[in-house]
Parts: structure tokens; sequence; C-alpha cells
């Protein structure tokens, strides 16, 4: 696949921190003092989050997983030892275990001011923390393109993620409980496909006409054409415990986007699922994480998700050597062998049947591989 140019496939990472008492174990506000001592260092690259128990921090834009992994580690370093010297803990979880969302504050913010009170309820409650992974493309044409037929492996890689399965001091039974907080904004979950670029900007400029939303980074699905860079955004999966589950699930999203590129440029398609069959696979990817099945549309018939994550790491196997990224998703492997966030939560839970210890857990793998 020589035909291909591998380095324009760049990355980017974004992470959303909680932030934590470490005497109450609660969330806590931290009054944009980790976010305005951030900024000294890295510029807009940390950010303020609606609810003030949150940080979000972007990396440059990054040739390869190696850059990614510096970028993230120097990141989530510096950040913690900010709040450090604040008195404050910081951890990754898709939610908090047993923190309630009418406690939090809210950011003063106009963008934040109209969504809570566009959406009420729904914007207070959102109390969650993502990973967000965006793929650069040479053209919104091919991001398009690739956006249709990555739709069909969000389940997998989000299964690899999952990393909220405690909600308000309850355990939920899902791994990612996150998802159903999320489902409650409207324009979330899996989106369709579209038959070209301009069939989607046809699609936002009728929302902005009807005065559904005002810009496009109102659109919140899963996986989405970015409206500002040329790169699709993956925006489906919970923040990872640790950095090495962060740059694994990088890698593998990269992988698949350099997959399907190739075979684009050979006149060579995947199949493009309808949103109808890949929402079953993301239910029960949300509810089971890696330990239930998917469907593999193809055979029509229910598979391990296992299995079917150890194809599409064969599926990818030919680009990644090319990518830089083989030594990143084989960390895949110990994700499949020790579970992911939500396993190793519940089984920090079911040592002391206490909440407050899952969360020492949080903050203690949040530098784990750093």
């Amino acid at each position: 696949m020589s035909f291909i140019n591998y380095k324009s496939f760049t990355i980017g990472v974004e992470e959303e921190y909680m932030v934590i008492d470490p005497s109450t174990k609660e969330l806590q506000s931290h009054e944009q003092r980790i976010v305005l001592e951030g900024q000294k260092i890295f510029n807009q690259k940390v950010k303020a989050e609606m609810h003030q128990a949150v940080v979000e921090v972007g990396t440059d834009i990054c040739a390869n997983v190696e850059e990614a992994y510096k970028d993230v580690a120097h990141l989530r370093k510096s950040i913690a030892t900010i709040a450090g010297d604040l008195g404050l803990w910081l951890g990754a979880s898709g939610t908090h275990p047993f923190s309630h969302w009418q406690k939090q504050l809210i950011t003063e913010h106009a963008r934040y001011n109209e969504i809570v009170n566009e959406f009420q309820d729904a914007a207070r409650s959102n109390l969650i923390f993502g990973l967000h992974v965006h793929v650069g493309m040479e053209s919104r044409e091919m991001a398009i393109h690739i956006a249709n037929s990555a739709r069909y492996f969000l389940p997998h890689v989000f299964a690899l993620s999952t990393n909220s399965p405690f909600w308000e001091g309850r355990a939920t039974g899902y791994k990612s409980y996150r998802t159903k907080v999320f489902e409650k904004f409207p324009r979330t979950g899996i989106p369709d496909t579209f038959n070209s670029i301009e069939d989607y900007d046809n699609y936002v400029k009728m929302l902005i006409k009807t005065n559904c939303i005002d810009n496009p980074k109102k659109i919140w699905w899963d996986l989405r054409v970015h409206p500002v860079f040329n790169t699709v955004e993956f925006r489906i999966c919970d923040i990872p415990l640790t950095i090495s589950e962060t740059i694994a699930i990088t890698g593998l999203f990269q992988a698949i986007c350099v997959k399907l590129y190739a075979l684009r440029v050979q006149n060579l398609n995947f199949i493009k699922y309808s949103r109808a069959l890949i929402n079953e696979n993301k239910f029960r990817a949300s509810r089971y994480g890696l330990e239930g099945k998917l469907i593999d549309f193809g055979k029509e018939e229910e598979v391990s998700t296992v299995t079917l994550v150890n194809e599409l790491l064969n599926f990818v196997d030919d680009v990644i050597d090319h990518l830089g990224s083989r030594h990143a998703i084989e960390f895949v492997q110990q994700i499949l062998l020790k579970g992911t966030g939500a396993d190793r939560q519940i089984k920090e839970y079911e040592k002391s049947m206490d909440l407050s210890t899952v969360v020492d857990y949080i903050h203690e793998s949040f530098l784990e591989g750093v």
C-alpha cells in the first residue's frame, strides 16, 4: 500500500477529566483555577467545560500515536500537578461513581447558559466524561465517505472503552452508563449515512434555517465530519482510566480510517449498514462491554465481542506498521485480558463494597503508564 500517504492521517486527542475533592471523594468545582493555570503552560489546549468539576484538554495535531502519547502524557501529568497544588485530584472515568449532578455548579458562559436554557435538566444532568479522537482527512468529501463506513466499527471500539458502570451511587448494570445519560440530548448516537458531503451540508443548512441549531457544533453524534477541521471525529468512547488505553483506541480509530481509505482508492467499499442495526450493537456494547456478544451483520448471527474485536485487529493489521502504531494497538490485548475500565472499577467495588475506594482507584490509575 505504498501509494497511500500515511502521514496525511494525522491525529488529535481530546480528554475530559473529573476534578475530585480528596477528602469527600466527591466531584469538586475548581473555579476554573486548573484551567487558568493550565493555559499558562498549554494555552487553549486546556479548556473549561459546562460543569465546573470538569477539565477538558486537547493535543496538538499529531503525526502519529507516539506524538499523541507524549502530548497526552504531558497534559495528564501537568494538569494533575496543578490540581495537586490546589489540593485536588484528577480522575478519568465516564461517570463519577456517586456524585449527584444536582450539586454541581455550571460554568458561567454564554454558550453553556444557552444550552442549559434549551435543554434544562437534560443539560444539567449531563455530568459525563468522554474521549474524542480526530483523524485527519485529505478532503471533506473523503471524510464523509470514511465516516459512512466507519460507523459499523463504532460499537467494537466503544466496547473496549467502557468505563462508567456507576451513576449516583448505584451499580447501573451497564458497562457504559455515560452513553445512556448523553442520549437525552438531541442529535446524538449513531449517525445516518450521507450520499455526499453536499448532502450532509444541506442537512446542516436545514437545521440552521429552521432554528434547530445555530452552528454545526451542536451535532453531537458518535462520529461526525468535524465542522471546522478536516477530520473525522470519533466521539463514542468513555474517557479511559489510563493513557495506554487512550492511545490504543486512538491508534485503532486511525487504522480503521486508513484501511477504509485503502479500500476506497482500490475502488472497493466496506458495506454500509443502517443506523438501526448498528444501534443494536451499540446497546450491547454499553450494556455488556467485552463480556457480551455483538451481531455480525454479514453472518446474521451473534458473535462474541472479543472475537469481533480480534477480527477488527486482523482487518487493520496490514496498515498499522505503516502508521507506526503496532505497539500502541497491541495494548488492546491487555484490555481483552484484564478487562475494560468498567470491569476493573467493578472489581474494586466488589473488594470493599465501598464506592469511595473506586474513586481512589480511578485517581490512582490516572497517571498509570505516564
